[in-house]
């Protein structure tokens, strides 16, 4: 891991960290000298904090609602509750109570609930949403370029359910997300899960939207077909992308992506 791009792993994680704890990410430039898998132990740390706080109260509620039908609580959640209470219950809910409730609330709301939820505690609940609500939701992140929250769901729920979300996305914003997956093997692995011909688009609009820094990092220590698979999909294109591409590459001390590897050479 060159420094460079260890300094954009190290701005990710302050900037998750930062948005879990609702301040701004300057507050938090103390940590950049800080490996980025230990800031990211920090968050997990606090996310436990935060949604195991009060959680026998949480319980009792959770076990309160199985006296009102999934309308109502629909109903409580959008008005009374709001999105901070209903993702911290959504995992104490019965499953499919819990996706009962979700098919009665606007995807406005969802997306709202998703931004405040731990999807490690949801995300048996988020594959068994339907494809078109799951669809719907993405879109309104979308909109609001809510990577982060995009990132943490894609992480933690089956492939299936990633890829239907990924569909929605265009191809910078795909980029854009699978950099802030947690774990980038997931990232190069739900990749490879798409068509080639999307996976040259996201090169394509890594040029086009000044995305290299993010799609090399991303191909820094993965399996070579993703390294060979990039270095053809930035021959392809014109020479002053290959010019920028370069000299990004230089820059973030990468040069080496750009260079196809001993199997691509062997075959």
């Amino acid at each position: 891991m060159t420094e460079a791009l260890e300094a954009l792993r190290v701005k990710a994680e302050i900037d998750k960290l930062a948005r879990l704890l609702g301040e701004p990410g300057e507050r938090f430039a103390f940590l950049e000298s800080v490996p980025a898998p230990d800031i990211r132990r920090l968050r997990e740390r606090a996310t436990d904090a935060l949604f195991d706080a009060d959680l026998a109260a949480l319980r009792r509620m959770a076990l309160a609602s199985r006296l009102l039908p999934p309308s109502l609580l629909a109903g409580l959640a959008e008005r009374v509750f709001g999105p901070l209470l209903s993702a911290r219950m959504a995992g104490l809910v019965d499953a499919a109570r819990a996706l009962d409730i979700a098919a009665r609330l606007s995807p406005t709301f969802l997306a709202d609930v998703a931004a405040e939820t731990d999807p490690r505690r949801v995300g048996h609940l988020v594959a068994g949403v339907p494809r078109a609500t799951i669809g719907v939701v993405v879109s309104e992140l979308h909109r609001r370029q809510d990577w982060i929250t995009l990132g943490r769901f894609v992480t933690h729920v089956p492939n299936e359910t990633a890829l239907s979300g990924l569909s929605v996305l265009d191809d910078a914003a795909l980029l854009r997300v699978m950099f802030l997956l947690d774990d980038k093997h997931r990232a190069v692995e739900l990749l490879g899960l798409l068509p080639v011909q999307r996976r040259e688009r996201v090169v394509r609009a890594a040029d086009e939207h000044d995305l290299w820094p993010p799609l090399f990092a991303l191909a820094h220590g993965a399996d070579a077909w993703f390294r060979d698979e990039l270095v053809a999909a930035i021959g392809a294109l014109d020479r002053q992308a290959r010019a920028r591409a370069a000299r990004l590459a230089g820059e973030l001390g990468v040069a080496a992506l750009l260079e196809p590897s001993s199997d691509e050479l062997a075959g």
